[in-house]
């Protein structure tokens, strides 16, 4: 994996943090929502199989053929 790669799974897992806390804030409060926010953030990027699936080894594939279309 490249070094961007990372540096779009960085930002990717960024705007999930954002959006999300942005979303919860409303509902569960600032606190628990950075909380959340960043647990997503950090299933996102460090695991890169986004929801816990089964499949995670499919949307690693799919995600890394969008790279290589969009990026050198």
């Amino acid at each position: 994996m490249s070094r961007l790669y990372q540096l779009v799974d960085l930002l990717i897992a960024a705007l999930i943090a954002g959006t999300s806390t942005f979303i919860w804030q409303s509902i569960l409060g600032p606190a628990i929502a950075l909380w959340l926010s960043t647990l997503f953030a950090a299933i996102y990027y460090f695991s890169r199989n986004p929801w816990g699936s089964p499949r995670g080894e499919q949307f690693n594939e799919w995600i890394d053929d969008i790279y290589e279309e969009f990026l050198p």
